[in-house]
């Protein structure tokens, strides 16, 4: 697919840029970089500090461990992203803060952001962020129930989910049409050669080369893993009859071989 245009910006505001360089040069993310489907544009706030030592964080008033982002760096890179943005033609970017606290990262999200021409993602370090920087927050984002050192890795995970749903990125787009939580459920189980290993076969009816026959079987299989072991989405998901269907024979399934 030729491109003349990219698809998707990225604006990111962090301290070390570097590290996303994990996305831009290697694997499915890296090929969507270099055909330009992808644009990424990373800003410093140490570059907006005011002293000699561009110096980004202090104490936090009242007292209590660990340093704070300062709000200034953070609001000017801000709005230096989005004058350059501007100069270029482009409408307003949304701003993400990638934080424990945010709303958690699903496919749904994914999905919404991808309405978006592009996002400015804050990648925030030490003990936290000076909270007046909501001020120019639109969306706070959390990859989990969990605290890491820092908003890089979580702001490449949620670009690597974008990425990866663009048109053109993926060798097959039927791929990510197919992932674990597009439709809600989780994926089918998978396999490849060997026929046999050690015993293990793949299951007939996928070497049957009967269409029908291997779609209802991985719509149940994906019904079976979905229920085994994430039942809280079949809670959020309305059904069709097949599915109900389906999904009832898995149950009966289990209540008779409970081990297997």
């Amino acid at each position: 697919m030729k491109i003349t245009k990219s698809l998707f910006r990225f604006d990111l505001v962090t301290l070390m840029p570097e590290m996303f360089q994990a996305l831009t040069d290697f694997g499915v993310t890296g090929r969507a970089f270099k055909s330009g489907v992808i644009e990424m544009h990373v800003c410093n706030p140490r570059e907006f500090a005011k002293d000699a030592h561009n110096t980004i964080d202090d104490k936090s008033y009242g007292g209590g461990p660990g340093m704070l982002m300062m709000v200034e760096p953070l609001v000017k890179a801000i709005e230096f992203i989005k004058e350059k943005q501007h100069k270029k033609g482009l409408k307003g970017a949304k701003v993400v803060h990638m934080t424990p606290r945010g709303k958690s990262l699903d496919h749904q999200l994914v999905r919404e952001l991808l309405k978006e021409d592009s996002l400015i993602i804050i990648a925030s370090r030490y003990e936290g962020v000076d909270e007046r920087i909501n001020d120019w927050v639109d969306e706070e984002i959390s990859v989990g129930d969990y605290v890491m050192s820092g908003g890089e890795l979580p702001a490449m995970t949620l670009m690597d989910c974008m990425i990866r749903q663009l048109p053109g990125v993926l060798n097959d787009d039927e791929s990510a049409n197919q992932d674990s939580f597009v439709d809600g459920l989780l994926d089918h189980p998978h396999f490849t050669r060997p026929e046999l290993y050690r015993g293990l076969k793949v299951p007939e009816v996928l070497m049957s080369g009967d269409h029908e026959k291997i779609r209802i079987w991985r719509l149940k299989e994906s019904l079976r893993e979905t229920w085994t072991k994430r039942p809280d989405l079949l809670a959020e998901r309305l059904l069709t009859k097949e599915e109900s269907r389906l999904l009832q024979e898995v149950k009966r399934e289990q209540e008779q071989d409970p081990y297997n």
